[in-house]
């Protein structure tokens, strides 16, 4: 099964894509991964993606559409895969259902991961990190023994940049602008499916297993 995670920043797509993975045994896929792996192995897409990346620029559609492909039709993705990350717009969605379909593939569900804006916000201005280790807590969901004390070495706790309520509200004005249009474009190919968000992350992921099967 081919399958693409869609969701707001901090919605929780990308645990729910490791879950898939995990249980259905095909590779979790991510841009920065691929990125990664390129780059690390002097691939020539990853030299090419290498100077955008060093000047601080977004690397063009076309390659990163390039280097998915690249990675889907690598050994391991035979039984299939689930993209988390990508596509992140319409031009990159439509640029891969073209190059699947030139190979006579294409996606089989696109997953919107369903969180309102206001959960969002308060998810990720909970979390707290320790200066110290980096151990990562939440004030409601997973907090500290003692207030503002890290557990496992006694550093100070603080609130990234990142997860502010300004930066993530930021994030979820882009998200909607450059990204909600994906869902109407999955839902026109019969291939989304949404599941609420907002509840358990296993309760989630039983909602997922129940679009994908056992």
């Amino acid at each position: 099964m081919k399958v693409v995670m869609l969701g707001a920043p901090g919605a929780g797509k990308g645990t729910q894509a490791k879950k898939i993975a995990a249980k259905y045994n095909i590779p979790h896929i991510s841009t920065g991964d691929i990125f990664r792996a390129n780059i690390k192995n002097g691939t020539e897409l990853g030299k090419k993606a290498k100077t955008y990346m060093d000047q601080g620029l977004l690397v063009p559609d076309e390659l990163v559409v390039d280097l998915v492909v690249d990675r889907v039709n690598q050994e391991d993705c035979a039984d299939g895969y689930v993209l988390d990350g990508f596509p992140r717009t319409i031009p990159q969605a439509e640029a891969l259902t073209k190059a699947l379909a030139s190979q006579g593939q294409k996606l089989d569900y696109a997953i919107d991961v369903d969180v309102p804006d206001e959960n969002i916000v308060r998810r990720m201005s909970g979390r707290r990190a320790c200066v110290g280790c980096g151990a990562t807590y939440h004030l409601e969901y997973a907090p500290t023994k003692k207030e503002g004390i890290c557990d496992v070495c006694g550093g100070e706790l603080i609130l990234r940049y990142d997860d502010k309520p300004e930066t993530v509200e930021k994030r979820l004005g882009v998200y909607h602008e450059q990204t909600q249009p994906l869902i109407d474009y999955y839902t026109n190919a019969g291939i989304l499916k949404r599941v609420d968000g907002t509840v358990d992350i296993e309760e989630v992921f039983q909602a997922v297993v129940q679009i994908l099967g056992e």
